[in-house]
């Protein structure tokens, strides 16, 4: 029955994105911040509203969902503690997706992706991403499950990432964009102009691939270098399959409008970074203690992961204000 389950929510995102591209985004343009503002409010608000029919869902069993032992904690997923994991996960996907826009802001920058065609590419990568992330979290889900012991592996990483991410300098060109050009231009020819929303075109007898189209690829393979380390972090909340897909889906339906929203804001938050490395240790810190916070916190353990996720953000955006509105106190 669990099939239902899973059905139905496929079939909930798809006409989300319908709505998106044909009523919504039908006429290609630039969106405003107020509209930017506006969807991201929505597709949050979409992410509230879902938590509470997770609560529904898993206290009443319904088709399945609830039935089946957490791998990760050894418990059965009530509604009160499916709606937290759910929030939690959420929260830390949409924490990190946060870098993932500056990346996708370089990327269109350094192609010069005209504003008005930016939505074609996010959407599109949308949908790859939903396809990539479902294959990884399927995995991911199945060894959980069979091997106990990968969750302290996942863990060293994400502590080994956020430690990385802390010491490293920014780089100014998007994860791999090198060697994913060379590799493109090797086997496609590319266009200097667009062609409109194309992404590939026909010139004299051959296919063309528009810069369009190298913008999706990029798009694409950053998701895939972020989703390393993001779906490896919400295997510390839960291994429940359609917890951690959920989450992640309206994470990256949050992403696109994030991108509008946050894309010339993002530099002013130079704590980002920071805040995104303490995030990936702390969640690689939890599953390799898990055993000990448990016993130490109970099942208030995914409240106060939840908490220190959100207050981590909000510590680096004051931070990050703060050091912007100093400079002008000195003048």
């Amino acid at each position: 029955m669990m099939i239902w389950a899973w059905i139905g929510f496929l079939a909930f995102v798809f006409v989300l994105l319908a709505l998106d591209l044909g009523v919504f985004n039908k006429r290609a343009h630039t969106p405003s911040m107020r509209e930017a503002l506006f969807f991201t409010g929505g597709a949050i608000a979409l992410a509230l509203g879902f938590t509470a029919v997770v609560w529904a869902s898993y206290n009443n069993h319904w088709l399945g969902l609830g039935s089946h032992l957490d791998a990760v904690d050894q418990q059965v997923n009530d509604g009160r503690l499916a709606a937290v994991k759910f929030l939690t996960g959420y929260v830390i996907e949409l924490s990190l997706s946060m870098d993932n826009v500056f990346v996708i802001a370089l990327i269109f920058t350094h192609l010069r992706i005209p504003p008005a065609l930016q939505h074609r590419v996010l959407f599109w990568g949308i949908l790859g991403a939903l396809i990539m992330r479902g294959a990884m979290i399927g995995v991911g889900a199945a060894l959980v499950a069979r091997y106990h012991w990968i969750l302290y592996l996942f863990g060293a990483f994400l502590v080994f990432t956020g430690i990385r991410m802390l010491v490293t300098k920014d780089e100014d060109d998007a994860p791999g964009e090198t060697w994913i050009m060379r590799q493109l231009r090797k086997y496609f020819p590319i266009t200097e102009d667009f062609h409109g929303s194309h992404f590939q075109v026909r010139l004299n007898g051959r296919v063309w691939l528009t810069p369009l189209a190298v913008a999706l690829v990029l798009v694409e393979t950053t998701d895939l270098i972020f989703a390393v380390d993001s779906i490896p972090a919400i295997f510390a909340v839960t291994a429940d399959p359609f917890l951690v897909f959920t989450s992640n889906v309206f994470a990256i339906l949050c992403l696109r409008s994030l991108y509008f929203g946050l894309a010339g804001l993002i530099e002013r938050f130079r704590y980002l970074k920071v805040s995104l490395s303490l995030i990936l240790a702390l969640v690689g810190i939890k599953m390799l203690a898990s055993k000990w916070l448990v016993a130490a916190l109970g099942e208030s353990v995914n409240y106060w992961m939840l908490g220190l996720v959100a207050g981590i953000l909000l510590g680096g955006a004051l931070a990050s204000m703060r050091s912007e509105s100093r400079p002008a106190s000195t003048k």
